[in-house]
């Protein structure tokens, strides 16, 4: 049967004077190779007594061979065209063929990296969009910081201070009028039972309020925070002190229980 194309055509067959004419040439061939088969087994020794020797007179033949092969020139194995016409058109279908395959793959490899670079281009335009972003960001930043001069950081930093002053005023005023009116002095009674009261508990004219003693306990920490502690006197109302240790608002001294200080509250 005629061999088929990849085309679909079947491709011609050789003439009986060629068939014959390459078998001919196929025969010669083999009968030439058994008779260097021969030659090279008759050739070699049953046995060698230094098999390294050998080896390296082998390689040194195999490679004066490869030398004289190389020399020479290829010759055609027939000389019929008609056998070489089809020899050539089998060799090119088969070169088609394999050429077809390396196409195929470099095509696949073409659309992948293709749709590689289109991802690369989209991220890349991402970060130029960020990028950009990012740069009008700083630049107004810059200009902002242009307009905010010296002399109106200092003027809002007054501003703020004087707020916090304020604050600070009403705070203390809040806190004395509360202490005013839950924990008075003891002095302020009845002007009848004042002087009585004072008679039979002993207590000292010049008894301050609650209101000052923590005034006193906490310019004393803002002061000296190095050292809080505040000496009690006359004119420290014993109960109050008590009522300060007692819930956590002042403490002793660890070495003189005539000394008290602020609580840390942070």
């Amino acid at each position: 049967m005629a061999e088929v194309k990849p085309g679909g055509q079947p491709a011609a067959e050789l003439s009986e004077a060629a068939q014959s004419e390459l078998l001919d040439l196929c025969e010669d061939q083999f009968a030439q190779l058994e008779k260097l088969q021969n030659e090279i087994i008759l050739c070699e020794p049953d046995f060698c007594e230094n098999p390294q020797e050998q080896s390296v007179n082998r390689l040194m033949a195999t490679e004066a061979e490869q030398k004289k092969w190389l020399a020479m020139e290829p010759k055609l194995l027939a000389t019929n065209s008609e056998v070489l016409l089809h020899a050539g058109k089998e060799e090119m279908i088969k070169l088609c063929s394999e050429l077809e395959m390396v196409l195929s793959c470099y095509e696949a490899k073409r659309d992948k990296l293709k749709e590689t670079k289109e991802l690369e281009q989209e991220w890349l335009e991402e970060k130029k969009q960020v990028l950009i972003a990012a740069t009008d960001h700083v630049e107004r930043l810059k200009m902002e910081k242009e307009k905010l001069s010296e002399h109106s950081v200092l003027q809002d930093t007054k501003a703020k201070i004087q707020k916090m002053k304020v604050y600070q005023e009403r705070l203390m005023e809040s806190l004395g009028d509360v202490l005013e009116k839950h924990v008075p002095l003891p002095q302020n009674e009845s002007s009848m039972n004042k002087k009585k009261k004072n008679i039979e508990l002993g207590l000292n004219e010049d008894l301050i309020s609650l209101n000052e003693i923590l005034e006193v306990l906490m310019n004393k920490v803002l002061n000296t925070p190095h050292d809080p502690y505040v000496t009690i006197d006359d004119t420290f109302w014993p109960p109050y002190i008590e009522m300060l240790l007692r819930y956590g608002i002042a403490v002793r001294h660890p070495d003189n229980n005539f000394k008290i200080r602020l609580e840390t509250f942070f």
